[in-house]
């Protein structure tokens, strides 16, 4: 059986410079199929960096809506098989039968299980309003971001890992990391949860900001987001209506906020 334990493995690749070419060693990010099981059936398998899997199938958990609060969550065990790593989930009693009702309404004449009405209607659907959330000045987000690239352990190891970090009170709370960004994400929102963090800080992103980076910020509760990519459209759009400050295309020397700018001091 292959180990899933591992952030990143080293490898030899061939190196080309001007001036020649030459082997050297450097670190890659492992990759592993991670599979998120509630109830006994699968509801995703996810393409990540095999670490914090536990603290991934509670993120997961919350920010898609399969249950509300962490005490719906009755039990995580997380095991090697030979293909993966599958997180298996077990559910109290409403939120496994709204799961469980959930996925035969997705059952269509296709049989896809991913196709049709509700797929869409899932991919877009609304979010909470997020409550009052902090009031910082453009320098509070600027340290914020320094402080996660700093702790960014396997980007630096590997520059190949995506992070998601959270700013509270002037200090940064927690990173995680992972090849995925919506990976890390949960896993920063498990991880979260698990501490009982209130969600009245940042959300760190060292990726682009997509709709679903923002739903699952919103489904945590938080009420800003600051991001070094920018973001689409459509993620504007939902920020708006959730009442989130979108701060993105943060670089040391500046930002550009896409949404709700009233809880900044751009003075």
């Amino acid at each position: 059986m292959r180990p899933f334990s591992r952030t990143s493995r080293p490898v030899a690749p061939l190196k080309w410079r001007r001036g020649g070419a030459a082997v050297e060693e450097r670190l890659v990010p492992e990759e592993a199929p991670v599979a998120i099981v509630h109830d006994g059936t699968t509801s995703a398998v996810l393409m990540a960096t095999p670490a914090d899997v536990e603290d991934l199938a509670i993120g997961f958990t919350l920010s898609e809506g399969i249950v509300d609060t962490l005490s719906d969550i009755l039990e995580i065990e997380v095991v090697e098989v030979e293909q993966g790593i599958e997180a298996r989930v077990w559910l109290a009693r409403d939120p496994g039968q709204r799961l469980a009702a959930r996925r035969r309404r997705m059952v269509g004449p296709t049989g896809c299980g991913l196709c049709g009405v509700d797929s869409l209607a899932e991919a877009v659907r609304p979010v909470a309003t997020v409550g009052a959330g902090p009031l910082l000045r453009a320098e509070d987000l600027l340290t914020a971001m320094a402080a996660m690239a700093e702790a960014q352990a396997v980007g630096a190891a590997t520059r190949a890992a995506h992070a998601a970090g959270y700013w509270r009170d002037g200090g940064l709370v927690a990173v995680r990391e992972d090849v995925g960004r919506h990976n890390a994400l949960d896993k920063l929102i498990g991880d979260l949860a698990r501490q009982a963090v209130p969600a009245d800080g940042v959300v760190l992103l060292t990726s682009r900001v997509s709709v679903e980076m923002v739903q699952k910020t919103a489904a945590y509760g938080a009420a800003m987001i600051c991001a070094v990519s920018a973001p689409t459209a459509l993620a504007i759009e939902v920020a708006e209506a959730a009442g989130i400050t979108l701060v993105a295309v943060c670089r040391p020397d500046g930002f550009e906020v896409f949404a709700h700018p009233e809880r900044l001091d751009l003075g």
